[in-house]
């Protein structure tokens, strides 16, 4: 009738915590709000770098190909995948 005799009766005895799990260091279970803010103490000591990703691929020209069957195509965008009846009704009107 609880968790602990489903989960005695399920796993091996050989993989079985004989002993409570406890995280180290935490003694004390830890509410929302401090556990947010011990993240946010955690998040400050990041560093924040600028990044130079995609810098200096302005002003080029894209050709017309690859603008349209790439960038512009929205098979790429789209999570739409058609079905095998439209597609074939898709390459019988290009015929």
């Amino acid at each position: 009738n609880s968790l602990d005799e489903l989960s005695s009766k399920a796993l091996p005895k050989a993989i079985q915590r004989k002993t409570k799990f406890q995280l180290p260091g935490d003694k004390a279970v830890k509410g929302e709000h401090e556990v947010l803010s011990d993240l946010r103490k955690i998040m400050d000591q990041n560093k924040i770098f600028r990044t130079y990703i995609g810098l200096g691929f302005y002003d080029t020209k894209t050709p017309g190909v690859i603008l349209r069957n790439v960038l512009e195509n929205p098979e790429w965008y789209t999570p739409y995948t058609p079905y095998q009846p439209e597609i074939s009704q898709g390459r019988l009107q290009s015929l």
